[in-house]
């Protein structure tokens, strides 16, 4: 797969993605993805998100996880692409991590 076609895949996978949280979620936490990342040459799509308030991280893993099939039908709908991966789901500790170097960032700016 070409780089371009890989970074358009991962673009309508995550937005997709974000459109079917934003269905079927109950709203008691905000779930935001923030990448997708392609494996086996796009046949499995592994997606990454953040929740707030982060004592909801696991309830909304395991909602998340509980829904993937629900998900791969709702591409199938929406998206026209050959093959549809199938995906899993994982908290995206890189963004936890650039997060918490910005509010170091600001403390340490504000002494």
């Amino acid at each position: 797969m070409s780089q371009q076609k890989e970074d358009r895949t991962k673009e309508i996978l995550r937005e997709l993605a974000s459109e079917f949280l934003m269905r079927e979620s109950n709203r008691t936490s905000l779930i935001t993805i923030t990448a997708v990342e392609l494996e086996a040459r796009g046949s499995r799509a592994k997606i990454l998100f953040t929740v707030l308030p982060e004592n909801q991280e696991a309830a909304a893993l395991d909602f998340f996880t509980r829904r993937l099939r629900d998900l791969r039908e709702y591409v199938q709908e929406h998206a026209r692409m050959m093959r549809v991966p199938f995906f899993e789901v994982a908290i995206d500790i890189g963004e936890k991590n650039r997060q918490r170097i910005d509010e170091i960032e600001r403390q340490v700016e504000g002494k």
